[in-house]
Formats: C-alpha cells, structure tokens, sequence
C-alpha cells in the first residue's frame, strides 16, 4: 500500500529482455538506502517487487501483463520514473490510499499553462471515468492527485509546481501514455453497484 507522494524521482538505468518479460534496472538514488530483495516500490504507480539492490540501483522484473497494461512498454533508458517506497503501519496517509494495481492508461489530450501551474486533461476509457468523481482522488503515475472535473470522455487535474518539479508529470507531452490507478473506495461501490443489477 502506497500514497501516491513521490518519495524520489528516479531514473531508468536499463530495460533488459528476459523472455517473457524484462528487467528493469532504475537508479533510485537515497530512496535505494535500507531496501531488501522482495520489498515493494510503486514505480511510476506500478507495484513492482525487488529482485536485486545494486548501491542506488534497484532492479524488477515485469511480466507480459505488466508491460501491456502499463507503460512501461514505451519506456526507454534514461527516462525518469516515479519512486516511492511502501507505507508502513506509523506512516501518516497524506496522500490517498494508492494499491500500485494499475487500473489502465491515461493519453493527455491538453495541457494547459496557467503561469507555473499546469493544468492536464487525460482521456481514459469510460469504465474508469465512471469510477471518478470532482474532488476525488486518482493516481496518475503513482501520483496522487485531485480531479478537477470530469466528462464523458476524459477527466483533468491541476498540477502545483511542486509536482511538476519532483514528479515526471512536468515532463509530459500531449499525446503521452500515462498509469492510472482509480481511487480504492470508488472501485468497490461501483463493483457492488454492478452486483447489485
């Protein structure tokens, strides 16, 4: 379990096939400090456990259905990536809780700069639109956010410069791929809801 505060932006060292999948070696800087084989890190929102600690690298091992439910299909080398550590039971929850259970991918359709904010809209497919809601929470890249509104088609959320500076959505361009993950509470009532009918 995770809170969707980016702890460190890290780096991709390598994207290694290993049939049927790859291993992915991220430099995680500090956050790399006290971490044991077969811990838990969301990376770029995704749940992923240690296989090997190398110093400041880490490195995973992704399944087929990691890579095609995620992005890390598109991603390369040298490419930033979101870093955070799992919660402990003594950890303050200031985010929201975030599973790193990746619920489907996000396309940014706009980006709006409004002085040093920005602001993102997302299209996503309508099964997870019906799971946000204005004023609720949603993961996007591991990054917990509140989303501003939200339509038939797409949703937005508004960025501080804070998150643009420590997390990779300052880098991203209209037309990227991003992770997302809808908020825990909303995924049940919409699930009982269907069971319901």
């Amino acid at each position: 379990m995770f809170t969707g505060l980016v702890q460190y932006l890290g780096s991709i060292n390598s994207i290694a096939h290993e049939p049927p999948g790859v291993r992915l070696a991220v430099h995680a800087g500090p956050l790399a400090q006290g971490v044991r084989i077969g811990d838990s890190i969301c990376t770029n929102g995704c749940c992923l456990s240690v296989v090997q600690t190398d110093g400041e690298t880490l490195e995973f091992q992704l399944g087929p259905e990691t890579i095609q439910r995620t992005n890390f299909g598109t991603c390369k080398a040298a490419d930033s990536i979101n870093l955070e550590r799992s919660l402990t039971l003594q950890d303050r929850l200031d985010g929201h809780l975030v599973t790193g259970h990746i619920d489907g991918l996000g396309i940014l359709e706009d980006r709006i700069q409004e002085k040093d904010w920005v602001t993102c809209r997302f299209t996503c497919p309508k099964n997870l639109l019906a799971q946000l809601a204005a004023k609720g929470s949603v993961a996007v890249d591991g990054v917990s956010l509140t989303v501003v509104d939200v339509n038939e088609t797409s949703f937005s959320v508004a960025l501080i410069p804070h998150t643009l500076s420590h997390t990779t959505l300052g880098e991203l361009a209209v037309g990227d791929e991003v992770n997302l993950e809808t908020d825990l509470i909303s995924k049940y009532v919409c699930r009982w809801l269907e069971a319901r009918s």
